[in-house]
């Protein structure tokens, strides 16, 4: 067909022109001078397109240039980046301001970032809290983490009110799945954590608040193993510092299984010696000192007062998630040594504990969760007693009932109280930073160990409702 475009060329520009406007030479020079530019067209077009520069992808040199230097910009940076310790740096927070009413105690009230002396009553534990959490990787693989928590964390109640809640450092060994852990580290006992953002409940369960220590001082042994993660060490229970004359760190250990990403178990134990606060409560005569207005013997502290006494804990916890509902169980047992609520005659008695605790959610809507928790504590034996609580607590209701004469035990002062509790709630999540949470909670006892503000009367029961926001980024 190209062989043909001059002719048919040369026909339309004759049919085109008007007759007798020019000469025929004149014509055959145009002719000419057609044809000659048609073959060098046709030339070009049957030659190779030249190819771009190495490098240039269709660019004029001053957009190639732009190109490099922003090459060398985005290098320097990464440069900077990496010199100031910012590469595998995390941080990360929460905050949860929330609202508590409390029926026994006749309060209500806001609850955020407050100290209260240190006290912890399941009214007043881990919620309202502000937290920055600071976690970095270095190319080795060590991980640091710095976890600060003011007036609501483990330092706070362990170390004289530090803001520290965790300082930890995991240094690879072998492998990066076998790791020397180190520092302070937060209690890993059950299905239930310590910071707000991770739980369904505003409120822990009975068994974390009263069963489980708060946070560990020592060194750990962190071995992953495919579906397998094991932990285990040596360490101070609740102290950054044992005091003179205990030079003996428990053991500590917990094993978690994951069968995959809907279901698992696990469980913990601790052995060794801890802090017997019960010594240090007890009085006996002492023959040495006599009161010389009555001529008797004076009243003096357990000679094991300040000293650690032997304590067991052991635990275990599973969790099942099926589509729109989660199921999360735990079985607990402690015991310690002289530690126990009732003493007498100059005896300090043995402390033993066991519980259980359950957790169902369903989601209502892709936002909307509803929540039921079931708790109990069997603590009857020698008037009761529990990790770190070795005297009647009228407001967590441990230990033996009181008659209304606020004097006289109800089942004597031998018998302590079994505990159980019963919380309903919801949490709806507003956007993916924050949710709402609000929950009823109904604590029940075996004996009249609930004491209103005074101290006037005591209950079997107690009622409280909250409502909380838990921000996080």
């Amino acid at each position: 067909m190209k062989a043909f475009a001059p002719p048919i060329a040369v026909l339309a520009l004759a049919a085109a022109l008007p007759a007798g406007a020019q000469s025929n030479e004149e014509l055959l020079k145009e002719l000419r001078a057609l044809r000659e530019r048609v073959n060098q067209l046709e030339q070009k077009l049957q030659q190779p397109a030249p190819a771009a520069a190495p490098g240039q992808w269709g660019m004029t040199p001053e957009q190639q240039r732009e190109l490099n230097r922003i090459g060398i910009k985005a290098e320097a940076l990464q440069d900077s980046f990496t010199d100031q310790g910012y590469k595998g740096l995390k941080i990360s927070g929460q905050m949860d301001p929330s609202f508590i009413y409390n029926q026994r105690q006749g309060s209500s009230s806001f609850v955020f970032l407050n100290g209260d002396g240190a006290r912890y009553t399941y009214d007043n534990s881990y919620f309202g809290m502000l937290v920055l959490d600071i976690d970095k990787e270095t190319e080795s693989g060590t991980k640091w983490r710095l976890t600060l928590a003011p007036e609501r964390g483990t330092g706070a109640l362990t170390n004289n009110g530090s803001i520290v809640h965790e300082a930890s450092v995991s240094i690879p060994l072998s492998d990066l799945q076998t790791r020397l852990w180190i520092g302070q580290i937060p209690d890993w006992t059950g299905y239930e954590i310590t910071l707000p953002a991770g739980n369904k409940l505003i409120t822990h369960n009975l068994l974390f608040d009263f069963m489980a220590p708060t946070a560990y001082t020592g060194a750990v042994l962190d071995v992953t193993s495919g579906k397998w993660w094991m932990r285990g060490g040596i360490a101070n229970m609740n102290s950054p510092r044992y005091a003179a004359g205990n030079k003996s760190p428990a053991l500590i250990y917990r094993v978690d299984y994951s069968k995959g990403e809907y279901d698992g178990f696990g469980f913990s134990g601790l052995h060794g010696k801890a802090a017997n606060f019960a010594a240090d409560l007890s009085w006996v005569p002492d023959p040495s000192v006599i009161d010389p207005l009555t001529g008797e013997a004076v009243q003096v502290g357990f000679d094991t007062a300040g000293k650690h006494t032997e304590l067991h804990l052991l635990e275990a916890d599973a969790y099942y998630i099926r589509g729109d509902w989660s199921l999360y169980g735990q079985l607990s047992y402690g015991q310690q040594k002289q530690a126990a609520i009732f003493n007498s005659d100059g005896q300090l008695r043995d402390a033993r504990w066991w519980g259980l605790s359950t957790t169902v959610g369903y989601l209502v809507t892709p936002r909307l969760e509803a929540v039921l928790r079931a708790d109990y504590i069997n603590n009857t034996k020698n008037g009761g007693g529990l990790l770190g609580y070795t005297s009647d607590d009228p407001v967590n209701g441990i230990g033996r009932g009181l008659l209304p004469d606020g004097i006289t035990f109800a089942k004597g002062d031998g018998v302590g109280t079994n505990r159980y509790a019963l919380s309903l709630g919801m949490s709806y999540r507003v956007d993916e930073n924050a949710t709402l949470k609000l929950e009823y909670r109904w604590d029940g006892a075996t004996q009249p160990v609930f004491g209103n503000a005074d101290g006037t009367r005591f209950y079997k029961s107690n009622q409280l409702l909250g409502a909380s926001m838990v921000v996080s980024f």
